[in-house]
């Protein structure tokens, strides 16, 4: 299926069929958080896999997103911390000043490696670890952002058999990431937000 905007749920049925979903990762900067506000709630309770979220923060301010999160969704919410094994049903969010790394035994590791793309935790370094531990069962979903990264990553994601989903430029608070992604590796679908909602509510459903 082509990247256009999917505007029924049966379409992106369609698009999900026969894949196995065994983990999403979700990454933005400008206006991202006000886009996770919209998205998240529409994962159920009783959810059955993992979901990463990266949102680009300065270094010297303590991420409070995990706690902002928690109040608002059904699922737990919490800071990913260094070696601590992944556990589904649970949205993670990276912390302020490392890396988040997804390693190939399903634990995090966090790192002070430079940054990428001016960004430390950056959505590359995260979504290509997450590529490579999940392979296709990975689902990865760009969000509004200032400036390149998780462009490569999403592309990553792609090689490694994944599936993208980048919100629409035209929608988007800042064009420049989604428009860096598509320009990079042509995702699987460009969505509004509305419907990248309805993506995450029937992502467990699509293992026929």
């Amino acid at each position: 299926m082509s990247a256009a905007a999917v505007k029924d749920d049966q379409a992106l049925r369609t698009a999900l069929r026969g894949r196995t979903v065994e983990a999403v990762v979700i990454g933005g900067s400008a206006g991202s958080v006000d886009a996770l506000i919209n998205l998240l709630p529409a994962l159920p309770d009783g959810l059955g896999l993992p979901v990463f979220c990266i949102v680009h923060l300065p270094p010297d301010r303590e991420s409070r997103l995990a706690e902002l999160f928690n109040e608002r969704l059904l699922v737990p919410v919490r800071e990913a911390a260094d070696k601590e094994p992944i556990v589904p049903g649970t949205v993670y969010f990276a912390g302020s000043a490392y890396h988040l790394s997804v390693e190939q035994d399903r634990t995090f590791s966090l790192s002070l490696e430079p940054p990428v793309h001016w960004a430390r935790p950056a959505i590359d370094v995260l979504m290509e670890s997450a590529a490579d531990a999940y392979g296709p069962g990975l689902v990865g979903i760009l969000l509004t952002g200032a400036n390149r990264d998780g462009a490569d990553g999403m592309a990553h994601i792609r090689v490694r058999g994944g599936f993208t989903v980048v919100q629409d430029p035209a929608e988007a608070q800042v064009a420049v990431m989604p428009l860096a992604a598509i320009e990079r590796s042509q995702p699987n679908l460009v969505l509004p937000l509305s419907r990248i909602f309805a993506l995450l509510s029937m992502l467990e459903n699509q293992e026929s």
